[in-house]
């Protein structure tokens, strides 16, 4: 006698709530997909901005410049979260709450414990929305986009009314700017075994440039002969009488020049990811550039431009001489190895990861 078949079972159609929740997770893809967070994050920012400037000019009520520093820190921790492919709305949200409980508390250790994140995100930030450039032209348009996205910053590291000791705040900014992107760039440049020979060579060299500026003006703070200080100031004090302002020289000399070089690169290997992340040796001092209350506004703008022009003819002379040993040199070659530099990366405003 033959068994006959096993009867299948009848595939159950999925519930009320998976239904939904499928629906949900469609219209979170969808709207994530789309054009509307940024738009969302773009309008915030300029209405935190609005926010920060009518309060400086004493226009409106007196909270208008704590809210305005909350909107700008909680939409570039946002667009931070994003580019970086972590989670926005977790990260969002963390931000927007911890922000308005600083203010609310009104806390010295709290406001100057916000600006110190809120500067730190916006050197990351300004470092992680470059894209490729294949001509140095377009560095040279990635440094300003760079620049203009920590000046935003700079104006809500303010907006807390920070209580800070200037050089301390500084320093802590820029080691933990250069420890969230190193993160970062640990995952985008495929760790550490992507780097290759030019890229360990690269990273040493700008780690070194990076000491030694620091430990040299430290030392000749501290313990320089006042003739040597002196001739160092008088030409701090003609550029300043004459010029108006005198480029700070950690920007000038490491983070411009990197962020060219480093966005030059990535159009041709993955490696300059990590070129890039000492871009926040510039995109640092511009984000803290207000928090001295001893350098006028004026002065700080003109400080940032020309350590973006100087710091530009120094990374074009750096990629210049790139080409001439990768074995690029000459127009025609030039334009030649400009064609084949198609290494893909997502958007501007597209993850990362």
């Amino acid at each position: 006698m033959s068994r006959s078949a096993p009867r299948r079972r009848a595939e159950r159609p999925p519930s009320r709530w998976a239904r939904l929740a499928a629906a949900a997770r469609t219209r979170t893809e969808r709207v994530a997909s789309s054009r509307l967070p940024v738009a969302a994050c773009v309008v915030l920012v300029l209405a935190g901005l609005g926010a920060l400037g009518a309060g400086a000019a004493d226009v409106g009520p007196g909270w208008l410049c704590g809210a305005g520093a909350i909107a700008v820190s909680t939409a570039y921790s946002w667009a931070l979260a994003a580019r970086a492919g972590g989670r926005p709305v977790v990260v969002g949200t963390l931000a927007l709450v911890l922000g308005v409980a600083t203010v609310l508390s009104d806390d010295d250790r709290l406001r100057t414990g916000a600006a110190v994140l809120t500067c730190v995100v916006a050197a990351v930030l300004a470092v992680m929305v470059t894209v490729p450039a294949v001509r140095f032209v377009h560095a040279a348009r990635e440094v300003v986009v760079a620049v203009v996205v920590a000046a935003a910053g700079a104006v809500a590291v303010v907006g807390f009314e920070p209580v800070v000791t200037v050089a301390r705040f500084e320093y802590v900014t820029l080691g933990l700017a250069l420890l969230g992107a190193f993160a970062v760039v640990y995952r985008l440049g495929a760790g550490l075994h992507g780097l290759g020979r030019r890229g360990v060579a690269t990273v040493l060299i700008g780690t070194a440039v990076l000491a030694l500026t620091l430990a040299y003006a430290e030392l000749l703070r501290r313990y320089g002969t006042p003739g040597l200080v002196g001739s160092l100031l008088d030409g701090v004090t003609w550029s300043r009488e004459n010029l108006g302002a005198f480029p700070r020289p950690l920007e000038t000399a490491l983070g411009i020049p990197a962020l060219a070089w480093g966005t030059h690169m990535r159009a041709r290997r993955r490696q300059g990811w990590w070129v890039c992340a000492f871009g926040v040796a510039a995109t640092t001092p511009v984000a803290n550039a207000l928090v001295n209350p001893a350098v006028t506004l004026e002065e700080s703008v003109l400080a940032v431009v020309y350590g973006v022009v100087v710091g530009l003819l120094l990374g074009f002379a750096v990629i210049r001489l790139d080409l001439a040993v990768t074995g690029s040199s000459g127009r025609r070659g030039r334009r030649a190895e400009e064609a084949t530099a198609l290494r893909p990366e997502p958007a501007r405003t597209r993850p990362l990861l």
